[in-house]
This record gives C-alpha cells, sequence and structure tokens, in this order.
C-alpha cells in the first residue's frame, strides 16, 4: 500500500500528514502581514504596503552564533509596484523583525552593481517594481538571488534579475540573468556531475518572443532548463524539460518554477506551482516533483505527480474584512527549508496577499509522485483510476 502518513515538526508546530493531506496548514496562519509591516515602515508615507507575499526564505547563523530564519517578502505598495523587504525570526514561525528599510528596492545609481553592468538599462528595467524573489544558496556562505522586474513603460514586460549576498545586508546587483524576459527562476544549490550548474526557468510567452509585442497573457505551459559555469553566470537556456497544457489537470493553463530545489534522498526535490482555468478564475496551486541528483535537467529522470500537495482555500488569507484582497484562489511559494525526520517547511503567499507556513513530509511527497505520475514533457497522466 505504500506510505501514506506521517509526522511532521518544526520548532514546536507539529502534526500528521498524509496522501491526500499532504500539507499541514499552521494554525497561526498567516504568520507576516502588511499590519506588521507598516507598524515599521510607518516613517514613509510612500512605504505603505498592502500585501506581503512569495517570499524567498534563508536559514543563517545569526552573529551571536544561534540560527535564524531570513523572510524576503514581496509587498505591493500604493502606486501597484513592488518592493523587497526583509523579516527575521528565531524559529521560523512567529516574532518577526521587520527591517526598518526594504531590503530591494526598483535599482538607483547609489546601488551597488558589478563590474561590467549596463546601469542605466537596469534601472529603467526595475523601475516597474521588484518581486517574487528566490534565495539560492550556492555554496561558500554564498546566495544567488533571482527576482522578477519590470519595465515601467512597457505593459507586463519583465526580466529576471540576479544578486549576491553574502550577509543578506550588502547586496551586489549582477543585472539580467538572460537577455530574453523570463520569470521564475530558480538554480540548483550545486553543480551536476560534469561541474555545469542548472537552473530551472520559466520564459515568458512564446507570441511575445515572435511579436515583440508587450503582451505575455499566453501560454506558460513549459519550464526550460538553464546551465552556467559559474552561479553568477553567463546563463543560458536549454531544452523543455517540464511541460503542461492539457486537460483536465490542475496545472492545465501554467506551470512554473516555485522554491529553489532541495536536496534529498529521493532526488532534487522540486516545489513548483501550477494554474488551471476555470469558470471562475484561474486556481494557482503547489505542485511537486523530484529530479535525479546527478541529472537534474534529464526529464527522463524527473518523476512528477499529476496531483496537487496545496490547493487554496479561505484558511489561506485570513484578514479583517476591510483589507485588501489582491489575487483570490492563489498559493505560491518562492522558498521552502528542509528540517530534521523528513520534515519541509513550505513558506507561501496566500492569494498574493499574507505569507504563511505549512508542513510537508518528504517521503510522503515521493510517495505522491509514484501513485499519480505524470509525463513531465507530455503533461499526460501515467496512472489509471
Amino acid at each position: 500500500m505504500g506510505y501514506r502518513e506521517a509526522r511532521v515538526k518544526w520548532n514546536g508546530f507539529e502534526g500528521t500528514v498524509s496522501i491526500n493531506n499532504p500539507v499541514l496548514r499552521y494554525p497561526g496562519n498567516p504568520i507576516l502581514t502588511s499590519h506588521e509591516v507598516n507598524k515599521v515602515w510607518a516613517h514613509e508615507a510612500r512605504l505603505h504596503c498592502y500585501t506581503v507575499h512569495n517570499a524567498g526564505m534563508a536559514k543563517v547563523v545569526g552573529s551571536d552564533g544561534q540560527e535564524q530564519t531570513i523572510m524576503l517578502f514581496r509587498s505591493h505598495i500604493a502606486d501597484g509596484r513592488s518592493v523587497i523587504g526583509k523579516a527575521v525570526s528565531e524559529n521560523g514561525i512567529n516574532a518577526w523583525r521587520v527591517d526598518p528599510q526594504p531590503f530591494l528596492l526598483p535599482a538607483t545609481e547609489k546601488d551597488i552593481f558589478a563590474e561590467g553592468v549596463d546601469i542605466k538599462s537596469m534601472i529603467e528595467w526595475e523601475a516597474g517594481g521588484v518581486e517574487d524573489i528566490r534565495v539560492n544558496p550556492v555554496g561558500n556562505g554564498s546566495y544567488i538571488l533571482t527576482y522578477s522586474a519590470y519595465q515601467n513603460q512597457l505593459p507586463d514586460r519583465v526580466k529576471v534579475m540576479m544578486a549576491v549576498t553574502q550577509d543578506f545586508h550588502k547586496v551586489i546587483r549582477y543585472g539580467p540573468m538572460f537577455q530574453a524576459d523570463m520569470r521564475n527562476v530558480v538554480i540548483f544549490p550545486e553543480p551536476d556531475g560534469n561541474g555545469r550548474w542548472r537552473a530551472l526557468l520559466r520564459p515568458n510567452d512564446k507570441e511575445q518572443e515572435a511579436t515583440g509585442s508587450g503582451h505575455i497573457g499566453g501560454s506558460f505551459t513549459q519550464i526550460v532548463a538553464g546551465f552556467a559555469s559559474s552561479p553568477t553566470g553567463p546563463w543560458e537556456t536549454g531544452d523543455v524539460i517540464m511541460s503542461s497544457g492539457h486537460g483536465p489537470s490542475a496545472f492545465q493553463a501554467k506551470i512554473g518554477p516555485g522554491a529553489p530545489p532541495v536536496k534529498t534522498r529521493f532526488g532534487w526535490l522540486n516545489v513548483f506551482h501550477g494554474v488551471r482555468s476555470t469558470m471562475a478564475g484561474h486556481p494557482y496551486s503547489l505542485g511537486v516533483a523530484f529530479h535525479d541528483l546527478q541529472d537534474p535537467t534529464d526529464p527522463r529522470k524527473i518523476r512528477l505527480s499529476a496531483k496537487p500537495i496545496l490547493m487554496p482555500s479561505l484558511s489561506d488569507c485570513l484578514v479583517k474584512e476591510s483589507d485588501y484582497i489582491h489575487v483570490p484562489n492563489v498559493v505560491f511559494s518562492c522558498g521552502v527549508l528542509k528540517g530534521q525526520e523528513d520534515t519541509l517547511a513550505i513558506y507561501y503567499g496566500g492569494h498574493d496577499t499574507v505569507m504563511n507556513l505549512g508542513l510537508a513530509n518528504i517521503r510522503i511527497l515521493h510517495e505522491i509522485c509514484n501513485l499519480f505520475p505524470m509525463d513531465p514533457l507530455s503533461g499526460q497522466h501515467l496512472y489509471s483510476l
């Protein structure tokens, strides 16, 4: 019958997960909202925000030698742009300390840039806001930050920018990771067997590439491999390794990378996002796949579940009646953290409005891929009812 139920625990929060309920939501969700951030950012009216969501996550050792959890969250401000803030917690659950200044704002000449970066062009590309940051550990205490930057003049044009930090204070901007429009880039935290670094990317609409238009509302049904000889690039695009676009499917309309992959005994664990078109909108769910440890971008070695591990619910956006809700029916993760005894902490945005926490068990997630296999390239289900 396989492995159907398991315990999960995370700094005092614990319970049971199963095949049918693979993610245990924290009963104290949301763990961070705009209300807590605005209390700290109150000194600057232009920073008043309405959302806190889609955060990149990291575990670090603080100056006092104690482990800390860092959250780099996205917030919408009143003019519609997004900025990235920083919060720190000792247990990764509550008592988040929000930095008094945003961690990343749209680039200016006062920022630190790597050698050779076209600063003027980068400022133009980030003028529309920065969002959905991923924290990619690449060894030696370094983290590659990948985030989306929006053009201010051309509607819906977006590039993935790359920055580097070691202390989550000083940030060096490296500019666009790719010249083509791109979103949702995550990097595997170590090179493959041939010494090449790998990434998962979601290119922008193929219609835009063909016509040069700013429209990006079409097909986002492919995850493509990226590769480089160094984590800071230059990066190149490779082949399609995951695809959807078929129905009925929880990932029929869109599919894209979510959190940076996590190394497990079953392979690289990839928590991704998928979207389904319905008569009432486009709900975002979280999916799971396992990639081969030695050759993570070979689609023949990817085990992918057709069953989502987390679908949006009312409990994912518990806010005041008068609060703004940005996009209903969305769960979206930019960061997961591995704990003890196969526990995986999934930090996810609820309805693009608040930050939540859920726990999963890695062995249960692996079993879901075995029970509900889906062909990575065709999106076809590989099991019968």
